[in-house]
């Protein structure tokens, strides 16, 4: 087949307006299809949030319909993980929902816990108790452990340090936030200062 230049150009201009009246006279219901009303998605709204699980930082997008988790899906905007999960990212809406292994219905996850647990000295069972009280005893137990280990001096030197407590900063956090953690800890002379997104 000899085709020249302008013939080529020809062919395929005639081409594309074929291809062009035939795709707006006919009424594709393709285009116009409402989504199924079984479809996952139906009437959700999308949250993004941050995985939990490690250092990464990855962004997850989360859909619920009435307040429940539907679906979890990585960010296809966040610049971490540009949409991708690893396996313990991608089941981390087991959390919150399980898969029943006698009906393969999706329930609320039955060992989920919703409320601060402690395990007093000298007990084995873990008790409920209130937020309250839950953030009462640890600003009880972070004194008692400042002013039995805070030292004011070393020799002749004044250090104002306590070593007996750490600090741990997550990747998930921000700026902002970290920066008031580590003016909490240092306010409480803590010296061992670090964050998991060094490491």
């Amino acid at each position: 087949m000899n085709l020249s230049r302008r013939g080529f150009f020809k062919a395929t201009g005639a081409a594309l307006a074929t291809s062009l009246a035939f795709e707006l006279s006919s009424r594709s219901e393709a285009l116009a299809a409402e989504p199924a009303s079984d479809w996952k998605l139906v009437n959700t709204e999308e949250y993004t949030n941050i995985c939990c699980y490690c250092s990464g930082g990855c962004g997850v997008i989360c859909s619920t319909r009435d307040g429940e988790l539907v679906n979890l899906e990585g960010d296809p905007d966040h610049p971490i993980n540009q949409g991708g999960l690893c396996p313990k990212g991608a089941s981390m809406s087991q959390l919150r929902n399980i898969v029943d292994p006698a009906t393969h219905e999706t329930i609320k996850n039955t060992n989920r816990k919703t409320k601060p647990m402690v395990r007093r000295p000298g007990k084995s069972e873990w008790e409920p108790i209130g937020w309250d009280e839950a953030a009462s005893e640890i600003a009880r137990w972070v004194k008692d452990t400042r002013d039995a280990t805070f030292e004011e001096k070393a020799g002749d030197i004044v250090v104002n340090r306590c070593p007996g407590i750490a600090s741990l900063g997550g990747s998930q956090q921000n700026s902002e936030e970290e920066y008031l953690i580590n003016k909490m800890m240092r306010s409480l002379g803590v010296i061992a200062i670090d964050n998991q997104a060094r490491v």
